[in-house]
């Protein structure tokens, strides 16, 4: 008895949703992309503080940060952007980073954007990031971006150093 009961319930309740058409919202989700990685977009989010650097773009020859656009490598500390003068992945040496021997607050991560194409850091070169007691994270140039605009948002005292996309281990 029970299913002959559920066989005239079924129909009915099939007719009931084909007459009650759904409700569609206009409403887009949010990027689960923009939301959750750091490798197919930059992070952009509406309300940063005016002190706060976010990269917004990049290209082969620089970057996007706070709606100017910079060309060249680029330098970033404490909130405060300045030009690199590396110009590719060979010529980033202890030298081209020694303002990290004297910077205070020490970053607690630098990020080191190689170009195109993640290359490994010599052992030099790591022991003297280590020696300033900062962690390296050395990723392609737009995740580096990425990852930056990320940190900083959160408010971690982080620095970077990127190489334009476009630069190759040449």
């Amino acid at each position: 008895m029970a299913g002959g009961a559920c066989r005239r319930v079924l129909p009915d309740l099939v007719k009931t949703l084909r007459r009650e058409a759904p409700k569609i919202s206009n409403q887009t989700l949010p990027s689960l992309r923009r939301a959750f990685s750091l490798y197919d977009q930059i992070n952009l989010i509406d309300s940063v503080p005016e002190d706060q650097l976010r990269f917004q773009g990049y290209t082969d020859t620089g970057f996007t940060v706070n709606g100017v656009k910079y060309e060249g490598s680029l330098l970033i500390i404490d909130n405060k952007l300045m030009s690199w003068s590396p110009k590719r992945f060979s010529e980033i040496t202890v030298e081209s980073l020694s303002i990290f021997q004297i910077v205070r607050p020490v970053p607690e991560i630098l990020i080191l954007g190689c170009g195109r194409h993640i290359e490994p850091v010599s052992p030099e070169l790591r022991r003297f990031i280590r020696s300033t007691g900062m962690k390296l994270e050395a990723i392609d140039s737009r995740n580096a971006a990425s990852t930056y605009n990320i940190l900083n948002e959160e408010g971690r005292i982080v620095a970077a150093a990127l190489l334009p996309y476009g630069e190759t281990l040449q």
